[in-house]
């Protein structure tokens, strides 16, 4: 029999015994309840009329019209009401002492004597009404009595059949779930020989055979996977070992599983001595290892010899993963950490690549600003009236040549200066000045700039402050630079202001503020990258995107610190600090 009908059978039996017990306790509950509206139906109602006829015949002196009135209706009340044996006659001998008694009104004697008659009568008829209740309770008492004991007796079956079904039913069902988790754990630890005999046919004896079937399957595979497994592995090595990136292979417990030849030669180790050794073993005997396994450091490209030549690696680091036990097809992305690996790819072509475009710009660059300074030359002669005399189209013709010869010698000059920082080639030449003289000299150079769109320069420099140890040339540079960028994107006849003060770091603040359209946020943390331009302004406003850049590395190449602040509507401030002297 399977174990669902043997549930069925049991649970019906317990809901069986159970509606029989409810429905006792209800058909004794009601007929008690039946009896006792009895009582009060049939009895009650004698003993109140007979009580009213006692209270009028109580009262001293002969009763009044509406007192025989009273007496008369009750009696003939009682007469409808005869329920009990010898109740009848009782009630017939009221009614007929009433009779006499209401004749016999002038006749004081007789009258005395019939009330009391009619008294002993109607306390007659209450006391057998009283016995009847008292019987009838004591019926009541009885059947209760037994309906309580019937309903104990059932009660008692109830829970002796449900805790015979609580102790045999769960080993009944738990025995072969126990075994089968201990196949189950088995088949987990690879022990694919494990069988299950289960002789009852219910739905274990299925489920023990599918696993039965599903362990033979398993240890076939097993078998037959192990040869392809190896080759893969065989494969996986030899891809490790060739390929021309440093590779160092960990586990979860940091203990170092695998390292290829390039790995072995940047690392300057055997690699049977470090197979197998700890993280924090070999780390504290190799600097390079140290470097490579800090998780709070983040590198940069690091410079190492290979085969005695100096080559660029940039370090990544790549987490091994494996799906958690249990875990379904939509949840794969969750993964247990089963170790991790280092790879440092070789990116010395990349610098090699980049080093000759920085040599080609300078180059370039420097080639450009000979040609540059002939034409400027060849413009300065055209103006002189000693060679001729110009018409107003010729003039325009040669200032607009100048505008873009100016512009020509500008982004030479600019390509120069970025070629000086990428190449390492930057001069500096480091002294005490003033900040005074160069917010003067910075000012005077972009004056004219500024009077041709009617801009006003507030110069705001504090009382008594101190020297800074910097490049004037190089800081004056950068202030040009921001004063003529202030100047571009602020609207006719506006204002800029230019202050230095110390900053609260102890630094000197060098600042520049206009009161253009501003800078979106979104934009400001690209606004010193090399060839960046803010969306929609390239446009309106020429330039390359380079003399920002350049301005953060001749400041940060003092020691400094360069930055922006900028909301729409309100404009932009340009800003940085340098160390005083």
């Amino acid at each position: 029999m399977s174990i669902k009908n043997n549930l069925r059978a049991g649970i019906g039996f317990l809901f069986l015994i159970s509606l029989l017990s409810s429905g006792l306790a209800a058909y004794y509950i009601y007929k008690l309840s039946e009896n006792s509206k009895a009582i009060l139906r049939n009895n009650e109602t004698s003993i109140v009329f007979t009580k009213n006829i006692n209270k009028v015949l109580d009262l001293p002196g002969l009763p009044n019209n509406d007192e025989l009135e009273t007496i008369e209706y009750n009696i003939k009340r009682e007469k409808a009401d005869i329920t009990e044996i010898g109740e009848k006659a009782l009630a017939d001998s009221l009614d007929t002492d009433f009779r006499r008694f209401r004749k016999s009104l002038s006749n004081p004697v007789l009258a005395a004597a019939l009330r009391i008659k009619m008294q002993k009568s109607s306390y007659g008829i209450m006391e057998v009404n009283i016995d009847a209740m008292e019987n009838k309770n004591k019926m009541a008492e009885n059947k209760a009595n037994l309906a309580i004991l019937i309903v104990v007796l059932i009660s008692s079956i109830c829970l002796i059949i449900a805790f015979l079904f609580l102790l045999i039913f769960p080993d009944y069902v738990t025995k072969p779930i126990n075994d089968l988790t201990e196949g189950i754990k088995e088949i987990a630890n690879k022990n694919y020989d494990k069988r299950l005999l289960f002789s009852s046919k219910n739905e274990f004896y299925s489920l023990v055979d599918a696993f039965n079937q599903m362990a033979a399957k398993l240890f076939a595979y097993e078998n037959s996977s192990q040869a392809k497994i190896k080759q893969e592995k065989l494969r996986i090595e030899t891809i490790v070992k060739n390929v021309t990136d440093a590779i160092i292979g960990f586990d979860e417990n940091e203990l170092i599983l695998f390292i290829n030849p390039v790995a072995v030669k940047l690392l300057g180790v055997e690699e049977k001595d470090i197979i197998g050794s700890s993280t924090e073993e070999v780390a504290s005997q190799n600097d390079l290892f140290r470097t490579l396994t800090d998780k709070t450091e983040d590198l940069n490209d690091l410079k190492l010899y290979l085969d005695g030549e100096l080559s660029y690696f940039t370090k990544e680091l790549f987490e091994i993963g494996v799906p958690n036990e249990g875990s379904t097809e939509e949840h794969k992305s969750s993964l247990k950490r089963k170790g991790y690996f280092i790879l440092l790819k070789n990116i010395t072509r990349f610098y090699k690549l980049d080093e000759a475009k920085t040599n080609f710009i300078a180059t370039i660059s420097h080639e450009l600003k000979t040609p540059i300074s002939s034409l400027k030359m060849s413009l300065k002669l055209m103006e002189d009236k000693r060679y001729g005399t110009v018409t107003k189209s010729q003039k325009e013709l040669i200032n607009n040549i100048n505008d873009d010869s100016n512009r020509l010698l500008k982004i030479t000059s600019e390509l120069l200066d970025m070629g000086q920082v990428e190449t390492g080639k930057l001069l500096l030449n480091f002294g005490s000045t003033d900040p005074k003289n160069i917010i003067n000299y910075t000012c005077e150079a972009i004056r004219f700039i500024a009077e041709q769109k009617e801009i006003t320069l507030h110069v705001k420099c504090s009382k008594n402050v101190p020297e800074v140890w910097a490049d004037p040339d190089k800081t004056a540079w950068v202030l040009i630079n921001f004063l003529t960028n202030a100047i571009k994107y602020s609207p006719q006849s506006s204002i800029i202001d230019v202050t230095v003060k110390k900053s609260s770091l102890g630094r000197i603040e060098f600042s520049v503020k206009d009161y253009g359209k501003g800078i979106e946020e979104i934009y400001l943390p690209r606004i010193f990258e090399r060839y960046f331009k803010v969306p929609g302004s390239e446009f309106s406003v020429p330039g390359t995107g380079l003399g920002l850049a350049i301005a953060k590395d001749f400041i940060e190449a003092q020691g400094g610190e360069i930055g922006v602040e900028s909301k729409i509507g309100e404009g932009s401030k340009f800003f940085f600090l340098l160390p005083t002297s």
